[in-house]
């Protein structure tokens, strides 16, 4: 069950929020809305953020051209990172099945849910920066079937990363670094994966060194899948920040609403 909890006209952007309540979860999530119509953008957070992390940093106001103009209509939903990724002294099994029951919770309830609401008949465009764009890959690379696209900024593709080395069944699942190399090459996803647009981009400065590694594997693994997609590492100069994370995404949306 959901409900539209309020909603009001801020100086930018028109601005909603739900609740919805997860049964994957077994808890009420929410969700923020910017914007009327266009393109559903699904935004996750930054780790241990809920779904207000966009707008506190700035990003609807970053955005508010192509929000206003109903170019896109940006969603944002909490997180329950604290419980998995962050939890390192927690049990590994429990901080891995929180995991994917989030990952259920946005496939079999949040997906459905923004469609339902969404004057645009288009599949989302999963996006997100660190692990809001580890997220957005796993659902994507899990489930290509629900989305338009795949935007990621400064995300690590391997879980065990985050749970020191270990790993089980659900780390490899939320792993898209891992499973795709495993993925067969006649498997329906690589064809499907071709239906969609794909972009993935790191920074090269501080605080990116996993997240440009990985990406960077990322960027040799999928060509040798047969999986289009553009991979860019910026500069040394670019940080694993907000400021760039602006430049990175009004840089590279324009390329998700083309034709």
């Amino acid at each position: 069950m959901s409900r539209c909890a309020l909603f009001w006209k801020g100086s930018n952007v028109n601005k909603k929020s739900y609740t919805i309540h997860s049964n994957s979860l077994n808890r009420d999530m929410n969700l923020l809305s910017y914007g009327e119509k266009g393109l559903p953008v699904l935004a996750f957070p930054c780790q241990d953020s809920l779904c207000d992390n966009w707008e506190v940093f700035g990003m609807p106001d970053e955005l508010s051209d192509f929000i206003e103009s109903g170019q896109i209509r940006l969603f944002c939903v909490d997180t329950v990172d604290r419980e998995s990724w962050s939890d390192v002294n927690g049990d590994n099994e429990h901080r891995a099945n929180v995991q994917e029951s989030y990952f259920h919770f946005v496939v079999d309830e949040l997906v459905p849910f923004i469609m339902s609401v969404s004057e645009d008949d288009r599949l989302p465009l999963a996006t997100g920066f660190s692990l809001g764009g580890g997220h957005a890959g796993i659902v994507f690379f899990r489930r290509p079937d629900l989305f338009s696209g795949v935007l990621t900024c400064s995300a690590c593709f391997n879980a065990a990363h985050f749970w020191g080395g270990w790993s089980n069944s659900v780390i490899y699942d939320n792993s898209p670094l891992v499973f795709l190399e495993n993925m067969p090459e006649d498997h329906p996803y690589i064809a499907l994966y071709n239906t969609k647009k794909i972009i993935l981009c790191a920074g090269q400065g501080f605080w990116e060194r996993e997240c440009q590694r990985t990406t960077r594997l990322m960027g040799e693994l999928l060509p040798r899948k047969g999986i289009e997609a553009w991979v860019d590492l910026w500069g040394e100069e670019s940080d694993h920040d907000w400021p760039w994370w602006k430049k990175q995404i009004r840089y590279f949306l324009p390329y998700f609403l083309e034709g």
